[in-house]
């Protein structure tokens, strides 16, 4: 397994692309469909439109403390990113879809704003997880691709682009490989043949195939395991909750 080197002007290219495919569809809906359940329990679909500009902003702060060196947290608190998802969940389609586009475009100078001097500047984000400043447009990319599909508007975890998959699935395993509450299973993507070992094993004790993106959508939570299988044929494992 080897999680792939972030390169911020290719992610930035790819956040572009994947967010004019999010604003274009957002835009197809008809009005009501703002109110309805997402994906998400707990979460209309404003609900996730408004996490989507505000985590867009939220990373312009980081950018920022990397530009300026000066530590700017993602979000103030806990309690304000909620508050702020909350009050701006009812909102119109018509706000959301400006708010998604000019905190797109924040996000879209800020990361072009960054001197190459500050790519390897460290910052923290909500989790406490310390990062790259390099990784911040791979983090936006995977908000917006996973989001896209937590609107349940038509764009499924089939319609995620192949590298996008690969190297997400790469990232999230990474931090499972080797971990000794996780069980000994070896996953087995039947597209590229890429494999990826869990569990602190020597041997797997189960393979568990299938395309990469019913793996990623299993790994990731978001689904139960439809269209993947096992070898030998048990019930698929346990896996511990993404951070």
């Amino acid at each position: 397994m080897s999680v792939q080197r972030p390169d911020p002007a290719r992610d930035a290219a790819a956040v572009q692309a994947a967010t004019e495919r999010l604003i274009e569809a957002v835009a197809a809906l008809p009005a009501a469909a703002v109110a309805e359940p997402s994906l998400l329990p707990g979460w209309t679909r404003g609900h996730v439109l408004a996490h989507l500009a505000r985590n867009a902003d939220s990373l312009v702060n980081l950018l920022t403390w990397a530009r300026t060196g000066e530590e700017t947290p993602q979000y103030i608190s806990t309690e304000v990113r909620d508050k702020d998802i909350a009050d701006g969940a009812g909102r119109p389609l018509a706000e959301h879809l400006d708010d998604l586009r000019s905190s797109a475009e924040r996000f879209a100078l800020a990361a072009g704003e960054l001197p190459p001097q500050a790519q390897a500047a460290q910052v923290r984000m909500r989790s406490g997880k310390v990062i790259a400043a390099a990784e911040i447009p791979w983090r936006r990319l995977v908000e917006i691709n996973f989001h896209h599909v937590d609107l349940g508007i038509g764009c499924g975890f089939d319609d995620l682009p192949a590298d996008f998959t690969g190297r997400q699935l790469d990232a999230l395993l990474d931090g499972l490989s080797g971990h000794e509450g996780v069980a000994a299973v070896r996953l087995h993507d039947t597209g590229s043949g890429s494999t990826w070992d869990l569990g602190a094993a020597t041997e797997p004790e189960l393979t568990v195939s299938g395309t990469g993106n019913a793996l990623l959508a299993w790994v990731s939570g978001r689904a139960k395991g439809d269209g993947l299988t096992t070898v030998p044929d048990h019930p698929l494992p346990v896996l511990p909750p993404l951070i």
